[in-house]
């Protein structure tokens, strides 16, 4: 941490980019590195999508006057992610008694504060930067091959959720008859 004149400080954060659908990101660049390009009097963006590797995580040096809205704007520019922001939000993680809590921090938290408040541990709290709730997410602003795409990641996301809740119910119905049957009166 460095302390500024004006009583604010900078500092490095770790993000965590948890994203499960793709970014786009511009082509390289061509003769006049424009993006668009035209082909019979009708101008075309091109954008290349991929997958972030899974778990990338980034460090930025913030201040602390930096708003969580800066933040996802200065992670999507150092991986040249063209895709609009309001498609992602960035959430504050916690883990308590082995379970694991996500806070949407508003647009104008402050995530260095946070961070320092919150002390060294990533347990404690540690950023994670995700697409947007459904609720806040602008859905005109997506193609329909990504509205497609969205579907059938929600639904492997469903099937996933599914099957964790049906193998800790059946730990827990083992657990119950074991201890049933360890307990019986004699």
């Amino acid at each position: 941490m460095t302390m500024n004149k004006d009583g604010s400080y900078t500092g490095f954060i770790k993000v965590q980019l948890k994203l499960v659908r793709p970014v786009s990101v511009p082509p390289p660049p061509r003769k006049a590195s424009s993006v668009l390009e035209v082909r019979k009097g009708t101008a075309v963006k091109r954008h290349t999508s991929f997958y972030l590797p899974k778990d990338t995580a980034k460090h930025l040096h913030i201040s602390s006057k930096t708003k969580a809205h800066e933040v996802i704007e200065a992670l999507l520019n150092k991986f040249t992610v063209v895709d609009n922001p309001r498609k992602f939000a960035l959430f504050e993680r916690s883990e308590r008694e082995g379970q694991v809590y996500l806070r949407k921090l508003p647009d104008e938290e402050r995530p260095l504060q946070l961070r320092l408040c919150a002390g060294p541990s990533e347990k404690v709290l540690s950023l994670v930067l995700k697409e947007n709730e459904t609720g806040d997410v602008n859905w005109d602003a997506f193609s329909m091959p990504e509205l497609h795409n969205f579907l059938r990641i929600l639904k492997r996301e469903e099937e996933e959720h599914v099957k964790q809740l049906v193998e800790r119910y059946t730990r827990t119905r083992k657990k119950i008859q074991e201890a049933l049957t360890s307990h019986t009166p004699g």
